[in-house]
């Protein structure tokens, strides 16, 4: 039997979740990028469901005519799902004009290097040591990250449109 996937914009009743969510994957109710704060309340986003489960969450802030992929978290990798989601996204800025795609990701974080470059996705920028400079608006990021790599540059992507 085939499992029915939706996927549907983030809405109140998906909050508990996503809260607790980014609380176990990012430590908190925060992400940083760039120097920016994102809270969930301030982001977009797209929850996928198999069955009637949330499985997928990614969260999104349009601004400057930029569209930027705050986050990305899958409970199902594997599947397809975290990447329709990012198509999604991709189709989204084509739609509304937007002239710039991008993302930041940790330079312990080579799965995510490896999945968006296989979209598509470009290495843009490196900014050396900014997770330091991240530490200081929220001190729970941690020092050593996936793979036992220590956390201390971001790494920006951007999908060119």
């Amino acid at each position: 039997m085939v499992a029915e996937i939706r996927v549907l914009p983030m809405g109140a009743e998906d909050m508990n979740w996503a809260v607790e969510l980014w609380e176990r994957r990012w430590n908190g109710d925060t992400v940083i990028s760039r120097g920016k704060i994102h809270r969930l309340s301030d982001v977009s986003g797209l929850v996928a469901f198999v069955d009637s489960e949330r499985v997928v969450l990614l969260t999104y802030s349009t601004t400057n005519n930029a569209l930027e992929i705050v986050s990305l978290d899958s409970l199902m990798e594997g599947v397809g799902i975290g990447t329709a989601l990012v198509d999604y996204c991709i189709q989204l800025a084509i739609k509304k004009h937007i002239k710039r795609l991008w993302l930041v990701t940790t330079n312990d974080n080579v799965d995510a290097l490896r999945f968006y470059q296989r979209k598509g996705f470009i290495l843009y920028a490196l900014h050396k040591d900014a997770i330091k400079r991240s530490r200081k608006l929220k001190p729970t990021i941690p020092q050593v990250g996936m793979y036992g790599i220590p956390i201390r540059d971001e790494i920006e992507l951007e999908y060119i449109l």
